[in-house]
């Protein structure tokens, strides 16, 4: 059984990721965030990633990468090897963004870290039908209104929601899966979770093309 770290956003791929893993052998001792110094997440606020992790019942590390970023990423990683003991990394990465190569290997690949891919290049149809067989809700966090209007924000990814994007993507030509950065998600339960995580009162917010999940103040 190798040891993995799984890359967290607390999107529906990551927890797909997650899924195949434990299902592949691989023991995830952790889940890990990348990110800047002083983060912002629209999409998918640290709060609730940590609840995520917690419903989990796994640790979570933030670990901030600052320039150059190769370099920030493979001493990040080097560290986490040394810290977890682990194998290898695990991503909920689908396909390669704008042509570019799939970053987490090319960083990985110095340090001889085996990246795990389990979603890679599989059919969208196929992975869609994935989330909703292992009962994963997740909710749209985040869209661009390029592709998607402000309403989609907050609307659960069920089977109506996803035989909608399927039309879209037939029609329109972006990815049903979002892997273009379309739309986000937020998972609120699946395997797994002790119990699920709850949203908070929201309002939809907007960012120049972002629209997004806000939490209301108290």
């Amino acid at each position: 059984m190798s040891r993995v770290i799984l890359l967290w956003s607390g999107g529906k791929d990551a927890m797909q990721a997650l899924c195949h893993a434990r299902e592949q052998g691989h023991q995830v001792v952790a889940l890990v965030t990348f990110a800047p110094p002083s983060p912002r997440f629209l999409a998918h606020p640290l709060h609730q990633i940590r609840r995520q992790a917690a419903a989990l019942a796994l640790p979570h590390r933030l670990v901030t990468i600052e320039a150059p970023f190769e370099r920030g990423y493979e001493n990040a990683l080097a560290q986490l090897r040394r810290e977890w003991a682990i194998d290898g990394v695990v991503t909920g990465d689908i396909d390669s963004v704008g042509g570019a190569s799939n970053w987490i290997r090319e960083r990985c690949r110095p340090l001889g870290i085996t990246v795990h891919t389990p979603l890679w290049q599989q059919s969208r149809d196929d992975l869609l039908a994935d989330l909703l067989a292992r009962g994963i809700v997740a909710h749209l966090s985040c869209v661009d209104t390029r592709f998607l209007t402000p309403d989609w924000v907050g609307r659960g990814l069920d089977g109506e929601t996803i035989a909608e994007l399927q039309q879209l993507a037939a029609s329109q030509g972006f990815d049903a899966c979002g892997e273009q950065g379309e739309f986000h998600t937020m998972v609120t339960n699946g395997p797994g979770f002790s119990s699920p995580v709850q949203l908070a009162r929201w309002q939809v917010a907007q960012e120049g093309n972002l629209a997004y999940l806000a939490e209301e103040e108290a």
